[in-house]
């Protein structure tokens, strides 16, 4: 028996936010100093950095569960499962539900259960629950899917990642058009094969000790703005820095595990959370084993939908699995690697065969 992925989903907002959007921001330093620089040449910068052309957001009206309960009814049909088989639906998220133009976060009941609740499933035998996992938020919920069929006795769980982070976002922050909305959702369940395949191993690691607060809430940069709110905040030189000598050597220990040959990977499904640190991450990965990094090996939605964290990898799947990413398609047999890092500071990865 292996523990697959068989169906997938996904909700893109349909508002796009492109770079005109922040011409008329007034953006600061982290010390509280009007940064010198015309708009136009900080945005120019931050997309040669990032690669983030356009990012979405989602509708007033639309919460982060409103989003994540479409993206699971996809996965459902496109798994072809009857809904009240589901054990379980795991729901990563960092921020809660945030009605637009509010400031507080909602996450009575769990946002898992709402999701239930709007899919009209009626069986008290799946349970529904959120986790925080900072952006390898969905990873950590494909693995806890997993441990609970390996362990259990289950059999079936709907695993989904989904946030709205541009009700968070400090607009006199440059970080803050990196963020975006969006919802993944996949189907992880046990099925019958003929050769090893699905989930063939995984590694989940959290650095706490003087990483933890690399990306946290504070106050705006621009002094007495909205003085009673907190927005998200990183720091970005350092997470970056521990992105570069953490990741690779976990997605190593992950890929050894399995087995598996460097050279049988076909696509690395990485969070999407800065294009030159993604890039830089995935050649470090291979070096590790003394190869180029292949061309085409890395799939990218950044540049379209910016980063919505725990989103970013189940939707970047989704559109790949479903052949709406141009140059990217996965194959029967296919191994791939599935990625993230985020607030924790949390790292994980997946090596799964298709």
């Amino acid at each position: 028996m292996s523990v697959v992925i068989s169906g997938t989903g996904s909700y893109v907002p349909e508002i796009i936010v492109g770079e005109e959007e922040f011409l008329q921001h007034e953006f600061y330093n982290s010390d509280g100093s009007r940064i010198d620089l015309p708009n136009k040449e900080i945005i120019r910068k931050f997309r040669s950095i990032t690669g983030i052309e356009e990012r979405r957001y989602a509708p007033a009206g639309i919460r982060s569960s409103d989003m994540a309960a479409a993206a699971a009814a996809i996965a459902i049909a496109d798994a072809g499962i009857d809904k009240e088989s589901l054990d379980g639906i795991i729901y990563a998220h960092n921020y809660g539900d945030i009605p637009k133009g509010t400031i507080q976060s909602d996450t009575v009941p769990s946002l898992a259960a709402r999701v239930k609740h709007t899919l009209k499933i009626k069986s008290p035998d799946c349970i529904a629950f959120d986790i925080l996992f900072g952006c390898p938020g969905w990873i950590q919920g494909v693995i806890t899917a997993r441990q609970y069929i390996t362990g259990s006795g289950t059999k079936r769980y709907l695993v989904i990642g989904a946030e709205t982070l541009s009700r968070v976002l400090d607009p006199h922050d440059r970080d803050s058009m990196i963020y975006a909305d969006g919802a993944g959702a996949a189907i992880v369940e046990e099925k019958p094969g003929a050769a090893p395949s699905g989930i063939l191993s995984t590694a989940s690691r959290s650095y706490t000790y003087d990483e933890a607060y690399y990306l946290d809430f504070g106050h705006s940069l621009k002094e007495g703005y909205q003085p009673d709110t907190r927005f998200i905040k990183m720091q970005g030189r350092k997470i970056y820095e521990f992105a570069l000598t953490n990741v690779p050597q976990a997605m190593r220990a992950c890929l050894d595990k399995s087995g598996c040959a460097i050279d049988e990977v076909k696509k690395v499904f990485i969070h999407q959370a800065n294009e030159k640190m993604d890039e830089a991450i995935i050649k470090r990965f291979f070096k590790l084993y003394e190869r180029e990094t292949p061309e085409n090996i890395m799939p990218m939605s950044i540049n379209k939908l910016g980063n919505s964290s725990v989103a970013t990898v189940p939707t970047l799947f989704d559109l790949v699995r479903k052949n709406k990413l141009e140059g990217h398609h996965i194959e029967t047999g296919d191994l791939i690697i599935l990625a993230s890092v985020g607030a924790g500071m949390n790292i994980n990865a997946i090596t799964y065969r298709i």
